[in-house]
């Protein structure tokens, strides 16, 4: 898999933790610029284009395992020890199950308006119209999350990193009570709310951009 990234590494941050950013589905590194510069202030950025977005490869077959692999394989690719990673929506899955499975690699976890591990009625998405900029047989995906395993929620025990979950309140389609829910799984996990819906740092980026950096800074 050859994985296509965007980086903000200010020479005065380059001994820092870095943040790695990961984002939702059918959007890519991109979608992170405003967030990512206004963090790159403090700290390296890496914003990840998932398989079958961006500059990614497109294989075609796509499971949360390979996503979280492929996370793994981007740590190992850039030799990152530790991060603190951000996931919004699919990439907080892909961010829950990286940290389960790497506690020594993730020294803080904040998941935005993700997706969270409970069964959904299955639901069949509708193509939009025009060429995309990612691969439509990823939506997969979400087929998957609509589905979960047991064995996804149970590793929300096994995340070590404090974490703070950012929820997009009664806009989003996102099941908020399913929320609070993870947030009492996950052992060292705050929850808040910026009531702008799913597309929380897009709608209001300075106060998602406010919210993460004090939650970075703040001590262990």
């Amino acid at each position: 898999m050859r994985l296509g990234y965007r980086e903000w590494v200010p020479a005065a941050a380059a001994s820092v933790t870095p943040v790695v950013l990961l984002h939702a589905l059918g959007e890519q590194s991109a979608d992170w610029s405003a967030v990512a510069a206004a963090l790159a202030a403090s700290w390296p950025v890496y914003a990840l284009d998932l398989r079958g977005h961006g500059a990614s490869d497109w294989p075609g077959q796509y499971t949360m395992a390979a996503v979280t692999a492929d996370v793994e394989g981007f740590f190992d690719g850039l030799g990152l020890l530790s991060a603190a990673v951000v996931g919004h929506s699919v990439g907080g899955a892909a961010a829950c199950q990286f940290a389960a499975r790497n506690p020594d690699r993730v020294s803080r976890l904040i998941l935005e308006d993700p997706a969270p591990p409970w069964p959904l009625p299955p639901r069949t998405p509708t193509r939009p119209a025009g060429p995309l900029d990612f691969d439509w047989d990823v939506t997969a995906l979400s087929a998957e999350l609509r589905d979960p395993p047991q064995s996804w929620r149970d590793a929300l025990g096994l995340i070590a990193a404090p974490t703070l979950i950012i929820a997009g309140g009664r806009a989003s389609h996102v099941d908020q009570h399913r929320l609070t829910e993870m947030a009492a799984l996950i052992a060292r996990c705050e929850l808040i709310t910026i009531p702008a819906g799913h597309l929380v740092h897009a709608a209001c980026p300075a106060e998602f951009t406010e919210a993460v950096t004090g939650f970075l800074r703040a001590p262990a």
